[in-house]
């Protein structure tokens, strides 16, 4: 695989980009007009102890509301579960050692489009990796690849070949994380993906592949519809796989049709089920971005909770993250959006991208030509068929079912998710 070595070092800025946070409102240094904004510029994160006092207040202050009526989850989490969490969170949990790992790793800042575009860049040490562009989705963030960096751009030491390497892209998407704010609209899956091949480019590669869940298999698919050259192909663990004639029956909530087989009913039905009963946080930041954001910027207990919930729902732990996940590393993720500022700028890209995500009709995958991917994770919202898949995506030449993990599969089950591209991605290599 063709890369220029030489390319991110002949474009950084000589010195340190630091990101400053008080009050809990990302600020960074803007770029300089013209050439200097396509720069490379290293980042380095040092949060202020004043914002991290201030989050320790605000969580100790928290008006709780009264008890749920229900011994379940059927109200959304339990008092008892949250109360745990967020003192944990207020007393011992320590935000410096998250960004300690950060600033261990090779970060850098870009400006593309008139937004800054914050990322990671771990290079293989083998001289043939393959660049590989990672995307996150909500509640999650880039936080959520850290523990694939190792198997991915080291295969070697995880039980790999050395012909499996990959060098890894890491970027938060516009208005997450320490990535810019968007100050005008049009910040919606198509630009990003065009983002996303500026930035590929601009780091010296002239051919990469793409993969992403949630929102990032969305970007993935925009990515591949748009089929910029030297893009060889992409993997996505949430596809959008909804045939066309089934859409209204699902949303709907109405009784699968007959003729079905076992894996496409199980999908119709948990997917009807979805969104029956587990998409109103979707609805609400699709249509009404900037008012759930007041709550989700204001007090972190409730971004706590609103993330919390969906972590949870929707990782492979029985509604235990903290047995797949850990807790400070579900913290760290939310602690991310509370110091950046991110409730509501993260919800307006559900507004931008208010298709559903699950069509196939919607997001157009029949227009892919592009090589696709697709891993599924028992776990995921729904388990797409295999004959629904290869419907959707024309393109498709691997498909393969795991045992383990959920929603947030390189988050949950890092090794699984490394061996899953290490053998998608093989044939394009």
């Amino acid at each position: 695989m063709k890369k220029n070595k030489n390319a991110l070092a002949s474009r950084v800025i000589t010195g340190a980009l630091f990101l400053l946070v008080s009050t809990g409102f990302a600020q960074t240094i803007p770029a300089s007009n013209g050439k200097a904004s396509e720069a490379i510029r290293p980042f380095h994160i040092h949060v202020k102890e004043s914002a991290l006092a201030d989050l320790r207040r605000r969580v100790a202050a928290t008006r709780w509301p009264d008890k749920e009526l229900v011994n379940d989850e059927s109200q959304g989490i339990r008092l008892a579960e949250m109360k745990a969490l967020v003192h944990y969170w207020g007393t011992t949990y320590s935000w410096r050692k998250a960004e300690a790992k950060l600033n261990a790793l090779p970060e850098f800042v870009t400006t593309i489009d008139g937004v800054d575009i914050q990322f990671i860049h771990v290079r293989s040490h083998e001289p043939h990796a393959l660049p590989l562009i990672l995307t996150h989705g909500w509640p999650g963030s880039p936080l959520e690849f850290m523990k694939v960096i190792g198997p991915l751009t080291n295969p070697v030491a995880y039980g790999g070949r050395a012909q499996d390497a990959f060098d890894v892209v890491i970027p938060a998407i516009p208005g997450y994380g320490f990535s810019g704010k968007p100050t005008h609209l049009g910040w919606n899956p198509d630009r990003v993906a065009r983002a996303w091949d500026v930035l590929m480019k601009r780091l010296g590669y002239t051919h990469y592949v793409s993969e992403g869940g949630d929102h990032g298999s969305v970007i993935s698919d925009a990515l591949a519809r748009q089929a910029p050259a030297g893009l060889l192909g992409i993997h996505i663990t949430m596809p959008a796989t909804i045939p066309a004639d089934l859409v209204q029956g699902i949303n709907g909530g109405v009784p699968a049709p007959a003729g079905l087989s076992p894996s496409e009913l199980l999908a119709y039905n948990s997917l009807s089920t979805f969104f029956g009963r587990g998409a109103a946080y979707g609805a609400m930041m699709v249509t009404r971005p900037q008012t759930i954001g007041y709550s989700l910027d204001d007090s972190p207990s409730g971004l706590a909770a609103f993330m919390y919930e969906k972590i949870a729902e929707w990782s492979d732990s029985n509604g235990h993250p903290e047995r797949v996940i850990g807790r400070d590393e579900i913290l760290d993720d939310i602690t991310l959006y509370w110091l950046t500022n991110s409730g509501a700028t993260s919800s307006r890209f559900y507004w931008e991208n208010n298709n559903n995500n699950f069509s196939a009709a919607a997001q157009r995958t029949n227009e892919i030509k592009v090589p696709v991917a697709i891993t599924v994770f028992p776990l995921e919202i729904y388990r797409a068929p295999e004959s629904w898949s290869r419907q959707a995506y024309p393109s498709l030449y691997y498909f393969h079912e795991v045992k383990k993990g959920g929603h947030f599969a390189a988050w949950e089950q890092p090794q699984i998710f490394a061996e899953e591209l290490r053998a998608a991605f093989k044939s394009l290599r």
